[in-house]
């Protein structure tokens, strides 16, 4: 069981990681009809939804593309800022849903920007209780540290229906605004796809070790 275990915590995210790399890198190969640049299929989603204080900037890096609601900046790597590719328009029409997720006060956007303060403090300190628990076995120590980790499990779980709903956002704006040909959906719903896969990863990783850390405290306690 335990190889088991360690191979899914292992391997599934590394699997997730080169999932999306490499779709990325295929559709970023492939020019959109429209020829629109990345940049230019944002400004247009955020025009049509009235965003018009929302900044489209470039960053340096590849796939560092995000939104920063506290700046109300859709921030997106130069390669899909200043190329028409089919993965740039994807990744920023996906940035973009988030921008909108912000102007409607999407519940789950909400909970997990109220849960990012716990989360970093509470998953960085959780370890130490855990180890100090099993190291010692003390089970008053290991739960502890079960409780912290607990906060950052329930930001990885939120994050999955923010990050989907965004794809979904994302491709309903670039069909209806015509901004992709029907040919061209395929292409775009398998970046957003594989883009998602890597939070999917990271939730059932922190899961994963969750349940692991329950089974060794109940453990502990019936040998009490």
């Amino acid at each position: 069981m335990y190889i088991v275990y360690f191979a899914v915590i292992m391997l599934l995210p590394l699997y997730a990681q080169m999932k999306v790399k490499s779709t990325y890198n295929k559709f970023a190969e492939v020019s959109s009809q429209r020829g629109m640049t990345g940049a230019q299929v944002a400004r247009m989603i955020l025009d049509h939804h009235g965003l018009t204080d929302v900044r489209v900037v470039p960053t340096q890096g590849v796939l560092s593309d995000h939104y920063n609601p506290a700046t109300k900046t859709v921030a997106l790597s130069e390669s899909n800022y200043y190329e028409s590719s089919l993965a740039g328009i994807a990744v920023a029409a996906h940035e973009v849903g988030h921008a909108i997720q912000h102007k409607e006060a999407y519940l789950f956007l909400t909970l997990r920007a109220k849960l990012v303060p716990v989360a970093n403090i509470s998953s960085n300190m959780s370890w130490i209780f855990v180890m100090i628990g099993i190291f010692a076995s003390s089970t008053g120590f290991l739960l502890l540290g079960i409780v912290l980790l607990l906060a950052g499990v329930i930001f990885q779980v939120v994050t999955l229906p923010v990050e989907f709903d965004a794809s979904k956002r994302a491709m309903n704006e670039v069909v209806s605004l015509g901004i992709i040909g029907n040919n061209e959906e395929v292409g775009a719903r398998k970046v957003l796809n594989a883009a998602a896969m890597t939070y999917v990863a990271a939730a059932s990783v922190a899961v994963l070790e969750l349940l692991r850390l329950i089974l060794i405290y109940t453990g502990m306690r019936s040998e009490d």
